[in-house]
């Protein structure tokens, strides 16, 4: 409970934390930003954490000069979509050595059931997974694991990756230094995690319909 306690803590005042490591790294902070980024979106085992309310927070620093725009957007873009190839490839590697080990755990009728999904929705899927924490780290292992045909799957990684990039990034820099937006920064990083996920949901509840 304690580790959750100080996770959400975390989140929901990432703008403090992330003046913390500018202020000892300087310019390694973009490494920092870069390797967080890359492993929410790229390893399985940290789903949890910052993505959404790191970006937003770095677009904010970025107005006041902490970061060159240009180069920050660029890096965190360039680290979700390496995150989640790399994800990608290890859902496909490690996928049938998990089933073969773990048949009750990872069964072989969710990885058609998976494979058809993404067959049918695999685009969709792969841009709004971008906007819903936790769903986004794990939708490229499964899709890996399904196989899903890499240049297609490339394809909507680059673009839901520019888009998660250029609004959350883009956001923070144009409205994070607001004053309504500074003054309640946590319901705001609130607010965004609630509407990141609700377009992933509703494709959930359209997709259990049909």
């Amino acid at each position: 409970m304690e580790i959750l306690q100080n996770l959400a803590s975390y989140v929901l005042h990432i703008d403090k934390h992330l003046s913390v490591i500018i202020e000892q790294y300087g310019v390694w902070s973009y490494l920092v930003l870069f390797l967080i980024i890359f492993a929410e979106t790229g390893l399985v085992i940290t789903p949890f954490l910052p993505g959404d309310s790191l970006l937003f927070a770095a677009g904010a620093f970025a107005a006041n000069g902490s970061f060159n725009i240009v180069w920050l957007f660029g890096l965190i873009f360039v680290a979700a979509v390496v995150g989640d190839s790399v994800n990608y490839a290890v859902g496909k590697m490690l996928g049938q050595t998990l089933m073969e080990k773990y048949p009750r755990i990872v069964k072989r009728e969710y990885i058609e059931r998976t494979q058809q999904f993404y067959a049918k929705y695999g685009g969709k899927t792969i841009v709004l997974a971008r906007f819903a924490p936790i769903v986004r780290t794990f939708a490229p292992f499964i899709a890996g694991v399904g196989r899903m045909n890499y240049g297609y799957f490339f394809l909507y990684n680059v673009v839901g990756g520019f888009m998660w990039t250029a609004g959350f990034v883009l956001g923070g820099y144009f409205f994070g230094n607001t004053p309504m937006v500074k003054e309640n920064f946590s319901v705001v990083i609130l607010v965004i995690i609630a509407l990141s996920i609700i377009p992933a949901v509703v494709e959930f509840i359209k997709h259990r319909k049909r």
